[in-house]
């Protein structure tokens, strides 16, 4: 439940922007400018869907905070941030959608206003969030010619690393969250048949997703409902049609639930009819792969270790898979659930810690189909804990 307008205590979001400025200092960094809406959401808790217009939560490493947003939306900011009214700054309708002229024109000048720049001589580096969907290279632009005191800096995604260890409050809202995905999921199980058109399980779908449970309700998702059936199956990420779901083919679906803005997805696969031999083959082979690696996620393993027991579990059985494992989660906006920091492959140094929150993707994408599963989980003080309970294994039907 919410505390009043703020989802999580005072002290909760202190300690999260003293680990930020932690790392800000580790970089070498003055501020940073944080464009992610995750990561806005995670450091003041501000939700809406105003992230299509440029947006910026100005972080100094001493300091107040500005949060910069479109006026209409600055207006409504209160309502969901914990930040002070004096804190969230509007910029004016005028600078929206306009081809010579960018917002970070009139937030450099507002910055300035504010006395947040330091001469040159003072100045450290600017971090910029540069891999985020939401800041363009016109945002980049127009900071770059307005403030060129800053020397202007990748962050290196600093935000999103402070996310990857959860709090026992984020851990609970994942769990909710899982309820919500397992309440999505047997909506799909139950929904998807011969003759049904996919347009009306994913219309199934979406409505247990954001009803969620009689306790919790639901968010909307970050990515959509995923349905690779049939031969298209081979092919991660394709959505649904109106056609009609046909007799002895196997259906992909990947799919989350989503509470308070935090994510639990799930993947499972449904065979309609008699399961094609080759998908049902790998379905053995994924699903031990699975059930290894969940059984080696512990605090101090590192990542490449998981890896490793996957493509060891594969390679009995002759099959491999390129693609990386898996991949942090917790808070998540359009287009995409994941954090963008620890991927499960070979090559992660990563040492896995308590609390490290992740979406481990068994998908086999094959040549003329597929089959998919996955797990959202937790590494608990001993060992694992799954936010759902669905049987690891083809479902048939």
């Amino acid at each position: 439940m919410y505390l009043g307008s703020q989802l999580f205590t005072d002290d909760e979001y202190a300690t999260r922007l003293h680990r930020v400025r932690e790392l800000m200092e580790q970089q070498g960094l003055s501020a940073v400018v944080v464009t992610d809406p995750a990561n806005i959401f995670y450091l003041i808790g501000y939700n809406a869907w105003s992230f299509y217009t440029p947006q910026m939560l100005f972080v100094p490493i001493e300091g107040e905070m500005v949060f910069f947003l479109r006026d209409m939306d600055a207006h409504g900011a209160h309502r969901t941030t914990w930040l002070p009214a004096e804190q969230i700054v509007g910029y004016p309708e005028s600078y929206v959608h306009r081809p010579h002229v960018h917002p970070f024109d009139w937030v450099a000048w507002a910055l300035r206003q504010r006395h947040q720049i330091a001469p040159a001589s003072r100045q450290g580096s600017v971090g910029l969030e540069m891999d985020s969907h939401f800041f363009s290279p016109k945002a980049y632009r127009a900071l770059f010619n307005a403030i060129p005191e800053w020397k202007l800096v990748d962050s290196f995604e600093l935000v999103n690393w402070v996310r990857s260890v959860k709090s026992d409050a984020e851990i609970q809202l994942m769990r909710q969250a899982g309820m919500v995905c397992s309440q999505a999921m047997r909506a799909a199980i139950d929904t998807i048949d011969v003759g049904v058109r996919q347009c009306d399980a994913a219309a199934a779908i979406s409505q247990a997703q954001i009803t969620g449970t009689d306790d919790f309700g639901g968010d909307y998702p970050a990515i959509v409902p995923m349905m690779p059936t049939g031969a298209a199956a081979d092919t991660p990420h394709l959505t649904w049609h109106q056609g009609t779901f046909n007799d002895d083919e196997a259906v992909v679906i990947e799919l989350t639930g989503a509470h308070n803005r935090y994510h639990c997805p799930l993947a499972r696969t449904v065979s309609l009819g008699t399961p094609n031999k080759d998908v049902d083959y790998v379905a053995g082979a994924t699903a031990e792969g699975l059930n290894n690696v969940l059984d080696a996620i512990r605090p101090g393993v590192p990542t490449r270790e998981l890896a490793s027991t996957w493509n060891w579990t594969l390679a009995k059985y002759g099959l491999e898979k390129p693609s990386r494992l898996g991949y942090s989660i917790g808070i998540g906006y359009p287009p995409d659930w994941g954090e963008r920091t620890i991927s499960i492959r070979t090559e992660d140094e990563t040492i896995l810690a308590e609390n490290m929150t992740f979406h481990i993707v068994c998908g086999m994408w094959m040549d003329g189909y597929g089959f998919e599963l996955s797990e959202s989980v937790r590494v608990s003080a001993t060992g694992v804990e799954t936010f759902t309970s669905f049987p690891r294994e083809l479902i048939r039907k």
